[in-house]
């Protein structure tokens, strides 16, 4: 089956808002597809919150149109869709049974049934043995946890998670995401907004956003597939080098990873030339230097710096 024979269960066309001066959506068109697990990828402020929140019919686009599940009343085709927004907002001053119980009875699910699928949303997620702990007492990534089984009482079709891992310890982070990827197994959508370039490789499409404009969609193969230029890695880790590394003849931009630059350039003979000329007169020690395959790190660092695809 084609990506064109799919499914649509949310799409975007022509999509534009802003508060006061400030544009958050301009002219935003997409489609995602049934059974995906679609990534939202930008810097703060992109626009990736209020996409979830025009999806959710939460707020109203100021032009163009979204359609959630097929239905324009994004409203009534929420109570299909799961949200675990990025702030946590379920209630420390009660237990784990009760948030979760009290959030399975707001969609008028007869108690029983609220229990019985509390406890398999709860057994899922680890936290039955947590049951009877107020919230207040939970890990971060513990409260991320509930805020994920909270979202599934419903049983939804569709699955929005806000920047869902902000703040939450590395281990903890990989059994969230084992457990996104048990249910997309099970048939849910998700559709997940982070600046984690490791959380956007595990997507499999992806948009990247940024001042409310899209500035490409594909999966990992097809974005860097399409990236232009080539990437020199200097192992030097010293700040201030960014200042002379940019004025190397065929040098874009420089930026520290960790302990070493990811050097953008058009010509790599040319730009090793011109980079190992100046490194001769500053540096005692040569560090290595060498290109190396672009990563979805590089690509995130141009688009939010304003760079397009054309």
């Amino acid at each position: 089956m084609t990506v064109t024979d799919r499914e649509v269960y949310l799409s975007y066309s022509g999509v534009a808002k802003s508060f006061g001066r400030v544009k958050a959506l301009d002219n935003v068109s997409m489609e995602i597809y049934r059974g995906e697990i679609f990534g939202f990828i930008g810097p703060d402020g992109a626009g990736k919150t209020t996409l979830i929140r025009i999806a959710m019919g939460i707020t109203n686009p100021d032009g163009g149109e979204c359609t959630l599940l097929k239905s324009n009343n994004r409203r009534r085709a929420r109570v299909n869709a799961g949200y675990v927004p990025q702030m946590f907002s379920l209630y420390t001053d009660m237990t784990v049974n009760e948030n979760i119980a009290l959030f399975g009875s707001l969609y008028g699910t007869p108690k029983d049934v609220v229990v019985k699928r509390a406890e398999a949303a709860l057994k899922r997620t680890g936290l039955w043995p947590f049951r009877d702990r107020m919230v207040g007492q939970l890990s971060g990534g513990m409260k991320q946890k509930l805020a994920l089984a909270s979202g599934l009482m419903h049983t939804p079709e569709i699955l929005f998670l806000d920047e869902p891992t902000t703040g939450v310890d590395p281990v903890a982070r990989r059994e969230f995401w084992a457990m996104l990827y048990e249910l997309n197994r099970e048939g849910l959508t998700i559709i997940v907004s982070t600046p984690y370039m490791d959380e956007a490789e595990l997507c499999t499409r992806k948009m990247f956003i940024n001042m409310g404009r899209i500035l490409d969609i594909g999966t990992s193969e097809e974005l860097l597939g399409r990236y232009d230029k080539k990437i020199l890695r200097l192992d030097l880790d010293e700040r201030r080098a960014k200042e002379w590394l940019m004025k190397c003849d065929h040098v874009f931009d420089a930026n520290l990873f960790g302990s070493s630059y990811h050097i953008v350039v058009d010509d790599v003979e040319a730009a090793e030339r011109a980079i190992n000329k100046e490194l001769s007169v500053r540096s005692t020690d040569m560090p290595s230097l060498s290109e190396i395959s672009p990563s979805l790190e590089d690509l995130f660092v141009s688009f939010s710096g304003g760079g397009m695809v054309s």
